[in-house]
């Protein structure tokens, strides 16, 4: 409901809130609302729940296929809030990838690319710091009955409460992941595009956020696997640089693994690119025809080529 709402500060502090620095904050905070609820979702399952009981044993993650659900649900769930947080003062953008894809081909200001950037980490950053100060205890007690490899104490499955790394199918590769990163991240901001194209069947304005995050737990269901589905440079960056403070040290830089190496890169590079693919594919297939339809003046009802008469 709409009520008036006075501001905590004065409206002489507010000011310089309105533009640029409005908007970061609210990446920032937007971002942060991704990583509390994507992160903890991963904790829950990982750590929390073998931890308390509730699961096999204390280091049972998953009894069948089926529960990889609580994590796509979970981080389809956490994108929805998070645009409904951000939405209104930013556009939510909320991913490195996004921004970039809007900024080739949505005529976002090539100025505000680095902030947004910016801010998308460090909230990516705080969202897990928040989830490490939630669940450090569980996370200790799942290290500690873990069997080795260790690195610093840690594991590889508590690392992946944070940050991703491919599956041991790849061999270390690299070229697997990357495309993995690229073909996820298309599929995101192709989805995200066609929700918020007014000339297409957009959905109801209050209702993108939750087709957005629908569309996030549907790649985590079909390509999560291979990497981790980080389909978002801050996502991964921000956590992976909590985990290397906080004691995980060679597994989040330079990202070294049972099976990996030098992996941290991959999740910033494949996701900036398949961004990029992703709205061009886009633009090319559909924008440029609901584009050219537009100048003609014509639109004809979907699926139809040109406009029904009542002529026989």
């Amino acid at each position: 409901m709409a009520v008036e709402i006075s501001p905590l500060l004065k409206p002489s502090r507010l000011r310089s809130r309105g533009g640029l620095l409005g908007e970061c904050l609210a990446e920032f905070l937007g971002t942060f609302v991704i990583l509390s609820f994507g992160a903890g979702v991963v904790a829950m399952a990982v750590a929390a729940l073998p931890g308390s009981g509730r699961a096999e044993t204390p280091t049972t993650i998953f009894l069948a296929a089926g529960d990889w659900l609580l994590i796509a649900w979970g981080w389809g769930l956490a994108v929805t809030f998070a645009i409904y947080v951000a939405g209104g003062v930013s556009g939510a953008h909320l991913n490195p990838a996004v921004t970039l894809a809007f900024a080739v081909r949505r005529k976002f200001p090539w100025a505000k690319v680095v902030p947004y950037w910016v801010s998308q980490v460090l909230g990516a950053f705080a969202g897990a710091a928040l989830v490490f100060l939630v669940y450090h205890d569980a996370i200790n007690a799942f290290d500690a009955v873990s069997k080795p490899p260790k690195v610093g104490g840690h594991t590889e499955a508590t690392f992946s409460i944070f940050a991703t790394f491919p599956a041991p199918y790849f061999h270390g590769g690299i070229w697997g992941p990357l495309i993995d990163q690229i073909v996820g991240t298309a599929f995101l901001v192709m989805f995200v595009v066609a929700v918020v194209d007014l000339r297409n069947t957009a959905v109801g304005s209050n209702l993108g956020p939750f087709v957005i995050g629908l569309a996030v737990a549907a790649i985590g269901m079909s390509y999560g696997a291979n990497a981790g589905y980080a389909i978002n440079p801050a996502r991964d960056f921000g956590p992976r640089v909590l985990t290397w403070l906080a004691g995980w040290k060679s597994l989040a830089f330079p990202g070294n693994g049972a099976g990996f190496s030098s992996y941290w890169w991959i999740p910033i590079v494949g996701p900036l690119i398949g961004g990029v693919i992703g709205v061009l594919i886009y633009d090319l297939f559909i924008g440029d025809v609901l584009h050219a339809r537009l100048k003609a003046g014509e639109l004809p009802e979907p699926g139809r080529t040109r406009p029904t008469t009542d002529e026989p």
